[in-house]
């Protein structure tokens, strides 16, 4: 059987709602997961397939696109938020950003596959403040150069029922009374997961969006205070923000990268909040105006 649409990185938060999305528009999809354990509930979604693989190999990864009609489109999800520190950036963002990409690029173009869609991030950028930006501006840069028929896009922190960030936050509200927070003023323009997977689904027909980058945002400006404040509204707790300064906050995130815990926040982070996670300002805004789509508020959280 050959399928609609492969997608890699998937059996994560914002796959969850591609994926579900994709089924309801029709398309068979496969997926590959090194842990089918990790994917086991979307096994009750009828048109998914899921496959183990390690999608970092190339070989793997030419096996997959082998079963991708030549008419079929490939999504790349994959990021990753921390890595060691590194100049321009570490193996892990090198690995998931760049090399995987290019890896990508590789297998589509043995197997006569054109369309690609690409999850990048706002503030992508091959000279940015931060790794994370530095990997991902190459990875788009890859993309870019790669001569398929490619979109990019470009997300600020996505928000829904099940993300990390809000959550992460709701749940410290829930235990701590006050929250000692360092770039409390660093601003972001969250948007839905619904929203992002609705532009990705959108664009696998628009040939419109051809050789074209999204940036994808909601309808608030928020301060990481405000979306702090808002973390413990949803949690129905009150919680205190107490604004750090930089310093205090830098060495706090040092601390974080040597537990023996999934790390909270780095240096990196802190790093890539130098610059404003918000539309840019000679930026049209792309779901409005190229997928007319209403955009959803964070406070839909609430309902």
């Amino acid at each position: 059987m050959k399928y609609d649409v492969l997608v890699i990185g998937g059996n994560g938060f914002v796959g969850s709602v591609l994926l579900r999305r994709l089924q309801r528009e029709g398309y068979s999809v496969l997926l590959p997961t090194r842990h089918l354990a990790a994917a086991r509930d979307f096994r009750l979604l009828p048109s998914v397939h899921l496959i183990q693989a390690d999608v970092n190999d190339q070989t793997t990864l030419n096996d997959l696109c082998s079963q991708v009609k030549p008419s079929g489109t490939v999504i790349n999800l994959v990021g990753v938020l921390h890595d060691r520190p590194a100049t321009p950036y570490g193996k892990v963002f090198e690995r998931a950003h760049v090399l995987l990409p290019k890896s990508c690029i590789a297998a589509m173009k043995a197997n006569g596959i054109k369309r690609y869609l690409h999850m990048s991030a706002l503030g992508a950028d091959s000279h940015g403040p931060s790794m994370y930006q530095r990997s991902k501006g190459d990875g788009e840069a890859a993309v870019r150069a790669s001569g398929l028929d490619w979109t990019i896009f470009r997300p600020s922190v996505i928000f829904g029922q099940e993300d990390q960030f809000i959550n992460l936050f709701a749940n410290l509200a829930k235990v701590f009374p006050v929250i000692p927070l360092a770039n409390s003023q660093a601003l972001f323009q969250p948007v839905s997961v619904n929203d992002v997977a609705a532009a990705f689904v959108a664009s696998i027909t628009m040939k419109q969006t051809i050789h074209q980058t999204y940036s994808l945002v909601g309808p608030e400006v928020l301060s990481m205070a405000e979306l702090v404040r808002f973390a413990a509204l949803k949690a129905q707790t009150t919680t205190r923000v107490i604004p750090m300064p930089a310093v205090v906050g830098y060495l706090q995130a040092l601390m974080f990268e040597f537990l023996p815990v999934p790390t909270l926040m780095s240096r990196d982070n802190i790093a890539s909040m130098q610059l404003p996670n918000v539309l840019p300002p000679t930026a049209a805004d792309d779901l409005i105006t190229t997928f007319g789509i209403s955009r959803q508020s964070i406070r839909s959280l609430l309902a």
